[in-house]
Parts: structure tokens; sequence; C-alpha cells
């Protein structure tokens, strides 16, 4: 009988000093297993020698893979193309800076062969890594995001994941602008469980994702997943328009009492109050607005300039 393929996705930016070592390190872990694999690695606009390394290694392992992008698309766009371009039992996902253990493989696997569709994995709290701001911006991230939002995430789930071929064919299926694969995998459901684990100290290099980038991941999150951020606009708008109604009768008293109060600083700091609320309703009200506009353009959420998988599409391909 046909052993069961693995596809391990692994998407890079800037990470050619990481590349070798986890190549390797996935190596050591599946020589103790009992399947087929193969490592397909993105190079996702990198501007190091990442591309140069990645072809060395497909030239050295008959199993890895390279898929290089025409420009930096984002890491969840260039873990979708690896999806896409998969063609395993299952998928597993993960990061190149080898915070995300290898040695965690077998139990996923294991886990996966008891039926579950999907294992996730969420840091833990003890991260002996992460600074203590880190920590706290995380649990607002996650917190802010499963308020507003429909589905619910843990604090810390991590891109570290395997999937079935049944998840993977429903994510191929998905063509939405901006697409977010950590809430996007917890909507499409099927049988799913997460383990914990401890996130190991970055091999190599710095990490390139920004506070603004998390920022950016936040509301394209909550946007993506949910229009509560509308309904809290629409009622803060009418709670104001039912606190302006019931002024009306002090303002009644006021004039006809012959009591009036001067004031133009705080009327001022009204007007600019009012102003910037408006404003964020608008905001909020656009950013939808330019997503459909976006989405409408049905532009490719990402470009394949070179690979060496003999089964890519090459429509995708572009030279």
């Amino acid at each position: 009988m046909n052993q069961q393929k693995v596809s391990v996705i692994v998407p890079a930016h800037n990470e050619e000093l990481n590349i070798p070592t986890l190549i390797s390190a996935l190596a050591d872990t599946f020589r103790t297993l009992d399947y087929d694999y193969e490592i397909i690695l993105i190079d996702d606009g990198s501007s190091d020698n990442t591309l140069s390394v990645l072809i060395d290694q497909s030239k050295i392992y008959e199993n890895v893979f390279y898929i290089e992008l025409s420009k930096n698309f984002g890491k969840d766009n260039a873990l979708k193309v690896g999806i896409d371009l998969s063609h395993g039992d299952c998928v597993i996902t993960m990061d190149a800076d080898l915070q995300h253990p290898p040695s965690l493989i077998p139990q996923m696997l294991s886990l996966w062969q008891q039926g579950f569709d999907t294992v996730y994995t969420y840091r833990t709290n003890d991260n002996p890594h992460a600074k203590k701001s880190q920590k706290k911006t995380s649990r607002l991230f996650y917190k802010i995001i499963n308020f507003l939002s429909d589905i619910e995430l843990e604090d810390g789930i991590a891109d570290f994941r395997l999937l079935d071929n049944k998840v993977v064919s429903q994510i191929k299926n998905v063509t939405e602008y901006a697409v977010f694969l950590r809430g996007l995998i917890k909507w499409v459901g099927f049988k799913q469980i997460g383990i914990p684990y401890t996130p190991a100290k970055r091999h190599l290099g710095e990490a390139s994702y920004s506070f603004y980038s998390l920022i950016k991941l936040a509301i394209n999150g909550i946007m993506s997943f949910s229009v509560k951020p509308l309904y809290l606009a629409t009622g803060i708008g009418l709670f104001f328009s039912v606190l302006a109604v019931f002024y009306i009768p002090y303002v009644l008293i006021s004039y006809f009492s012959g009591y009036s109060v001067s004031g133009w600083a705080s009327l001022l700091a009204t007007i600019v109050f009012f102003g910037g609320l408006q404003l964020m309703v608008l905001g909020i009200i656009g950013m939808y607005l330019g997503k459909l506009f976006m989405q409408a353009k049905q532009r490719p959420n990402y470009i394949v300039r070179s690979s060496n998988l003999v089964n890519i599409n090459h429509d995708l391909v572009k030279f």
C-alpha cells in the first residue's frame, strides 16, 4: 500500500540563514516516520539570497521544491499559494525561523490519524522568548478579534498547523481578497483540535513582522469575518441621537427661564468630538467599501514568477 504523503508549506521572507537548518530538521523528523513527504518553500519577495538558497536546497533534496513570487504578497498569500499547489494527503504549514518545532509534527500526524481534520497549535503563556509587551499586545489582539468577529481564536494561535485534504480542498476554492487564514480555517469547520506549544527561540536573523503588520492583520481579520463594526457604528450613532433628544428639554427650559450659559470652549469641544466620531464611522464604512472594491477587481492574490514544481499550473507562472 502506498504511503500517505505530507506536504510541508513554508513561506520565507529574508530567511536565507534559516532555510538549510529547517530543511535538515524536517528531514530528520520524517526519517523516523512512515510517510512520504514534500517540502514546498515560498520566496515571498525576499531582498536577500533566500531564493538562491531555496534553489540550491532543491538540488540537494529531491523532495524540496521552491516557488518564487513576483513580489512580496504577504504571509497569508504565500501560504495560500503553497496550499493551492500542494497535492499531499495532508498539509502542514509552518514558519521558516524554527520557532515552530518540527518535533511536534509526529503528534500532529498522530491526531490526524485519529480522525481530526485540522490540528492547530497555540502558544503557551510561559513563552520564555517573548517580551512582556509582546505578550500583552498578543492577548489584546485576540481579545479584540474575538469580540468584534464571528469566529473564536485561541490566544496565541499560530500558523503551525496540519490540514487534512478535505480542508485543503475547501481553502483552494476560496478566492476572496486579503485572505485571513487563521480565521478561514476556523470558519470552514470540520473536526478540529488545538495543542499548546512553547515556541523555540528564533534561530538566526531578525523577525520582519512589525507592530503595524499586526494592526493590519487584526483589521483584516475582523473585517473578513464580521460586520460587527458596522453594527457598533450604528449603535454609537443611535446612542448620541437619543442623547441629543434628551438634551432638547434642557434647551427649552433654559430659553424660557431666561437662563443661558455661555461657553464657546465647551461648544467647540462638542463639535470636534462629534466631528471625530463621524469620521470614525465613515472610516469603518469606507474600509468595508474598500474591501468590496478590491474584491470586485478580481486580481489574483499572488503571482508566481518561477518554480521547480513539475505539477504546477503554468497559467499561474509569470516569467
